[in-house]
């Protein structure tokens, strides 16, 4: 069995990573590079909290997202699963707590599904891997309870993905991520794919079967007025790292890093007067000099950390 930390388990925490890091590798011979997708990357999420890990396309939210579900390999770092450290090599056992417990709905709904399974089989497909149901009556059963879960009928589940629009499609996703009972969810932009006004019923559907059935969410989203409203505690990204984390009243309410508060300037405002008005801030990358102070991760109370070298602290924080 996988090592277990007891001390993840009784601070009730289900999924604890620790500085975790994902390299690539890109070209050949001496123009051989490493990409560091995720660096050093560390965070915590409570039972039944959603962690909303947010930044702009390419910083590395997706990679860390995969990184924990094992569809990469990770180059270094560890991850816990109710205290079980599941990176790195597993037994048979393992491997199937780890299936089981962790499933994760990804960006593009239909891309996702296979075109040739009906949703009853792209639903059921989990339950016989885990061996979940001991029959056909009850995996008719239990698909049928989680399609009516996500606002759909039964006679859906004989059609296969096409007929179906892209916010049907998610829910379809959902309920296939809900049939095997998992501990943590990992929402990989699940939104950003349908339209505007299609995105609030699924955003309003995750938090009510959330509310329902305790789960524990990793939400992976660039949108920051979404994470806003959908989670408890933020990790803002930047090149794979994490550089501020805190509760989404702490990152709104008191932005340290320069980063931070260039995304919270770029949220629109629904007042057109002030929209037109205010003023956006740039990020610019060079006004960090980390020749001679190399940058850690300050505490700041709370729940608030925010990754600077010493000099930027006393200047940012003041």
């Amino acid at each position: 069995m996988a090592e277990t930390r007891n001390a993840a388990v009784e601070e009730n925490i289900v999924l604890d990573v620790r500085n975790l890091k994902q390299y690539f590798k890109s070209g050949y011979g001496r123009n051989k590079v490493v990409v560091k997708a995720v660096d050093d990357v560390s965070f915590k999420i409570p039972r039944g909290q959603t962690f909303g890990l947010v930044g702009e396309s390419g910083c590395g939210k997706t990679t860390t997202g995969r990184t924990i579900i094992r569809l990469y390999k990770a180059t270094g770092g560890e991850v816990y699963f109710q205290g079980k450290l599941i990176s790195g090599k597993l037994s048979k056992e393992d491997k199937r707590f780890v299936h089981q417990g962790i499933q994760m709905i990804f960006q593009d709904p239909i891309s996702s599904l296979n075109p040739r399974m009906t949703i009853k089989e792209i639903i059921g497909e989990g339950l016989l891997i885990n061996k979940l149901v001991k029959n056909e009556d009850e995996l008719y059963a239990r698909c049928l309870e989680m399609i009516k879960m996500v606002g759909l009928s039964e006679d859906h589940l004989s059609r296969y993905p096409h007929e179906f629009s892209g916010g049907q499609r998610q829910r379809i996703g959902i309920a296939r991520v809900l049939a095997s009972n998992p501990s943590l969810v990992i929402a990989d932009e699940p939104i950003s794919a349908l339209d505007v006004s299609i995105q609030a019923q699924v955003l309003n559907l995750l938090n009510d079967l959330k509310r329902e059935l305790g789960l524990t969410i990793l939400f992976i989203a660039h949108n920051l007025s979404v994470v806003k409203y959908f989670s408890d505690y933020i990790g803002v990204m930047y090149q794979g790292k994490l550089v501020e984390q805190g509760t989404a009243a702490e990152i709104y309410a008191n932005p340290v890093h320069p980063y931070t508060k260039a995304l919270l300037s770029a949220i629109p405002s629904p007042d057109p007067y002030s929209e037109k008005w205010r003023s956006y801030i740039t990020y610019d990358p060079s006004v960090h000099d980390y020749s001679v102070e190399k940058p850690s991760m300050h505490y700041l109370g709370g729940t608030h950390s925010v990754y600077l070298s010493e000099p930027e602290m006393e200047r940012y924080v003041k």
